[in-house]
């Protein structure tokens, strides 16, 4: 959430924020693995974790940092990792066995093109793998996409706080833009984003005095299996009656809205304050929590327009253009929803948005 008392004003990388912000939430471990475009979050932890008595650990591969990241969380610590689009594609499957022991942790991905090695260049494709899992089997993790420098810092903070609060993963997802860029942020303490967290007394902490704990993700039978998905969906259920961020823009009589997130946003403010100083009136709906998706918000806003028209603009093929659709399907006839973007390291422009405008507002 947003800074509520001062700091010190700082300039940084959205990596090496990132790095901080873990650092004053109480991160205390962190397990890296380089890759660009996120290779400044370790660099500067592996300064950082040593200075103030925490664990920086290079690991040997994307897999053995995902399954480092297991073995803390079980045992109480706040955890972290970060990589970029195929490192995160390693960790899948530790990320579904820690979805299935319900432990807290926080993994960043500093989204580049694809598919497959593709290139360094941002991106913003790796939407459906961190909003739908992933992994195998029937999990979500929440995914947070900051648009500046200052929300790269409060959001990991916030996003600490989460996976606590909800025993569950907790994804920043920025793009290659926003990690790798340099700008002013308020360097504030850390500020709780709950009065109160649950007790770890789950973890793996001994248990001389007491009944031990188990932390496990094989379930043979289908009864404890059923059991546990029942779980699971009970709570992301409440995550998304509990959860949804988003900032709204201009959105007040708007002719058409545009939503985007994470750099395209920027991009596209700057488009829109040109579009409206000319008389045209466009909003921008930007998600900050891309699971849970603000959808209910989303339609209510088509509700209040007169003839609504929606442009989704992406880093990618039309990733989030599906949420839209979906959150538009009862209010808002699907042609006029349209999609501007392209993956492979594809960006948007303020020129280009003012084209896509034009076209659809004639």
């Amino acid at each position: 959430m947003e800074a509520t008392h001062t700091g010190k004003k700082v300039l940084m990388k959205g990596n090496e924020a990132v790095g901080e912000a873990a650092i004053k939430a109480g991160c205390q471990c962190y397990f890296a693995y380089p890759i660009t475009p996120q290779t400044e979050t370790p660099e500067y932890l592996s300064r950082r974790m040593e200075e103030t008595g925490r664990i920086f650990l290079q690991a040997e591969s994307e897999v053995a940092a995902i399954n480092m990241v297991f073995g803390a969380a079980a045992a109480g610590a706040r955890a972290m990792t970060s990589s970029s689009s195929p490192g995160i594609s390693l960790k899948q499957e530790g990320i579904s066995y820690i979805s299935a022991a319900q432990l807290p942790c926080v993994i960043v991905n500093v989204v580049r093109g694809g598919p497959g090695l593709g290139n360094i260049d941002a991106s913003q494709a790796d939407y459906i793998q961190s909003t739908r899992g992933g992994g195998h089997g029937d999990y979500r993790c929440i995914v947070l996409a900051p648009n500046s420098i200052q929300e790269c810092y409060d959001m990991t903070m916030n996003a600490f706080d989460l996976a606590d609060k909800y025993r569950i993963i907790v994804m920043i997802q920025n793009d290659g833009i926003i990690g790798q860029m340099v700008e002013a942020f308020e360097m504030h303490e850390y500020i709780p984003l709950f009065d109160n967290l649950p007790a770890k007394d789950w973890a793996l902490t001994g248990c001389r005095g007491r009944q031990p704990n188990v932390c496990h993700t094989l379930y043979l039978g289908t009864n404890g299996l059923e059991k546990l998905n029942r779980q699971l969906q009970e709570k992301y259920a409440r995550i998304q009656r509990e959860l949804a961020w988003f900032e709204e823009y201009a959105c007040e009589n708007a002719e058409l809205i545009i939503v985007a997130y994470g750099a395209v946003s920027r991009i596209t403010k700057a488009a829109i304050k040109q579009l409206n100083g000319s008389g045209r009136r466009v909003g921008l709906f930007r998600p900050r929590t891309l699971w849970p998706y603000p959808s209910q918000r989303l339609a209510e806003l088509a509700g209040k327009m007169k003839k609504p028209k929606f442009l989704v603009i992406e880093m990618s093929a039309g990733q989030m253009l599906i949420d839209v659709q979906l959150a538009l399907m009862d209010v808002v006839p699907k042609k006029d929803i349209y999609f501007e973007g392209m993956g492979g390291g594809w960006y948007s422009s303020v020129e280009g948005t003012l084209k896509k405008v034009q076209e659809i507002l004639g």
